[in-house]
């Protein structure tokens, strides 16, 4: 589980800025949760998305955002909600999700939508 910023998410998950149509940056899929520290939901999260990045490294990254820092990434992706997660697939669009899901849901979300057993 990694912290990123605006610049380090346009180098790993998708140039913005450079790109108009959605193009994945990553080498395998990732799941990037836009947060802050004062929210509670999101502080429930955390330790679920650890265990997760455990159990699934090398299979997939997880990214957090603090939506408090990067505001303006925040803004491009409409977040208005958190936690809110992109789950991001190596090919096709990515979907979001908002809110505190349980850890099936998470595992169900990286088996159908990243594809990763």
């Amino acid at each position: 589980m990694q912290n990123i910023n605006t610049e380090t998410f346009k180098g790993k998950v998708f140039d913005f800025e450079k790109n108009k149509e959605w193009k994945f940056e990553g080498d395998k899929p990732c799941i990037v949760d836009f947060y802050a520290d004062w929210c509670g939901p999101c502080k429930m999260l955390s330790p679920l998305l650890a265990e997760l990045s455990e159990k699934y490294a090398g299979k997939l990254d997880i990214y957090k955002i603090d939506t408090d820092k990067e505001q303006e990434l925040a803004a491009s992706f409409g977040i208005q909600s958190i936690p809110t997660m992109l789950f991001v697939p190596m090919s096709g669009k990515p979907q979001m999700a908002q809110g505190l899901l349980p850890k099936e849901a998470l595992e169900k979300a990286i088996t159908d939508v990243l594809g990763v057993k």
